[in-house]
């Protein structure tokens, strides 16, 4: 008994430590006008550029507002079913991913941060 008392006092210690550690150095967004680019690679592999001054702090609203994306609201956030006409067919496993300067990003797409100069990728990916 004594043992799973220890074991259950060092788990709750290990996930405040993350917390902190999330909130300490998780990616913030950055206020005022900035200019972004993002590169659309579609499924037939052909590539489109587009460039995009805003004074928005997160990449979702962005690509939103220009109406370059769509896609359902679920649990994590926006997913993305469709970019720049193009809609993933799930029969077929496909899926968009975000990347940023060629690395996925580890948030959604309406939680990822922006600032000044980024550039980011969203590829119709086939595989889950």
């Amino acid at each position: 008994m004594q043992k799973k008392k220890v074991l259950g006092i060092a788990l709750v210690i290990c996930c405040v430590l993350a917390a902190i550690l999330y909130f300490q150095f998780r990616p913030t967004p950055v206020a005022g006008e900035k200019e972004i680019s993002v590169l659309v690679v579609h499924g037939d592999q052909s590539e489109k550029s587009f460039v995009y001054e805003t004074d928005a702090e997160y990449l979702g609203e962005v690509l939103l507002d220009a109406a370059l994306i769509d896609g359902t609201e679920g649990p994590y956030g926006l997913f993305v079913t469709t970019v720049d006409g193009e809609t993933a067919d799930e029969s077929k496993q496909e899926w968009w991913c975000i990347s940023k300067g060629g690395e996925m990003t580890q948030t959604s797409i309406d939680t990822t941060p922006i600032a000044d100069q980024d550039q980011f990728e969203l590829t119709l990916k086939t595989g889950y």
